[in-house]
């Protein structure tokens, strides 16, 4: 059996991976919607069920997915071998690679208040994860606590159903950014709950259930995606799911699930100044990127 600080190491490593695949898919998946959604509309619209069907010809789509698809096979690794807090922070890692990659291609100078907000978001979540992998524990998951996330996401499921019934489709970018974030949350913590249970020999209706529950959220919150997509550069989605999609789980992973349990009252301090430079960094990035700024101001 492997020591379990040489596990975390590498489950920190699969993670960067899967970050660098994360920002390749992103990158790749927006060149093909966002030549396929010429409509430049001031009204927001949804990409329509034949739009999206039509993506599936697109070779540069089909390559973003692929990239993802690797995303998500290192992500899984990584939530196999660490706590859910350690690992889903690094994804934050994907907006620094994304926006600098976009920038070139786009030919977008970045000036030093960029520089400053991609060192603010490194240096965030390296302490973050250094906190997380100095105190939290791998958990045993009960069925109350998975019952408990899976009623969360089932209601979140009815309720973003029901509010885009009400707009009829008329939801602007960051409404997407938003619900595909909050989606992806509780898709790398039911992941890891999935996870969990089949190592502990659970495989039962309830984790069946979960695994529905999983995939519900991860075409929903894809589909948010790729509307997003339509609209804004990559860097507006990755900006927007780091903030979210981290937030949502590591709250899921201490919560709910318990996993800073054993910390200390100086590490869980650790946990929130660096969890704040991590989101201000990218906050700050959102707004003084060349692309981004001038991409969301156009929204306002």
């Amino acid at each position: 059996m492997f020591p379990p600080e040489l596990l975390r190491t590498i489950a920190i490593l699969l993670a960067v991976i899967g970050a660098v695949f994360l920002s390749l898919g992103a990158q790749f998946q927006n060149d093909a919607v966002g030549k396929h959604h010429v409509s430049k509309q001031v009204v927001p619209s949804s990409l329509s069920l034949r739009q999206l069907l039509n993506l599936l010809k697109r070779p540069r789509w089909l390559t973003g997915t692929s990239f993802l698809v690797l995303a998500v096979v290192f992500q899984l690794g990584a939530l196999a071998l660490a706590p859910l807090i350690v690992v889903q922070p690094i994804g934050a890692l994907a907006l620094i690679i994304t926006s600098m990659l976009n920038a070139r291609i786009n030919k977008v100078r970045l000036d030093l208040k960029t520089f400053l907000a991609i060192g603010m978001t490194m240096f965030g979540v390296g302490t973050f994860v250094f906190f997380a992998a100095s105190s939290a524990t791998q958990v045993r998951m009960s069925d109350g606590k998975l019952l408990v996330i899976v009623g969360i996401l089932f209601g979140l499921l009815i309720l973003f159903g029901a509010l885009f019934y009400i707009s009829k489709g008329k939801v602007g970018p960051l409404n997407y950014i938003f619900g595909a974030g909050v989606l992806y949350g509780f898709v790398a913590s039911l992941a890891k709950v999935v996870l969990l249970r089949v190592s502990q020999g659970d495989f039962d209706l309830l984790t069946l259930l979960a695994a529905v529950a999983l995939i519900s959220a991860a075409i929903l919150g894809g589909w948010f995606v790729q509307n997003a997509y339509a609209s804004g550069p990559p860097d507006l989605v990755i900006a927007g799911l780091t903030v979210i999609d981290p937030a949502v789980a590591v709250g899921i992973g201490i919560v709910i699930l318990g996993e800073a349990a054993e910390a200390s009252l100086l590490q869980i301090i650790g946990f929130g100044v660096a969890g704040a430079i991590a989101a201000a960094g990218v906050v700050m990035l959102s707004k003084v990127h060349p692309e981004l700024s001038q991409q969301i101001e156009s929204y306002d």
